[in-house]
């Protein structure tokens, strides 16, 4: 029992750090790109919008999409290598 309940600890742990990272990604793009550094970014274009616009208008939320997508992958290859895919 001890050995699985060391197994379940290892999935977390290794769990949390992606989410820990992914969020922290999803913070500078959404949060330091869109808010902070929008002035900075803004003297640069991104079809035809300042570049700051962008992020704060629609590069957050397909940040945020994709990186949805980059959990879900990590999470299929987690579970495999624990053996709690299906």
């Amino acid at each position: 029992m001890e050995e699985k309940q060391k197994h379940a600890n290892a999935y977390w742990k290794e769990n949390v750090k992606y989410l820990t990272l992914l969020l922290a990604i999803w913070f500078s793009v959404s949060y330091l790109a869109g808010i902070l550094f929008k002035d900075a970014l803004n003297e640069f274009s991104l079809g035809g919008f300042k570049l700051g616009f962008w992020f704060a208008q629609q590069g957050s939320i397909y940040v945020f999409v994709v990186l949805i997508f980059v959990y879900v992958r990590l999470m299929n290859k987690l579970d495999k290598k624990y053996g709690f895919d299906e």
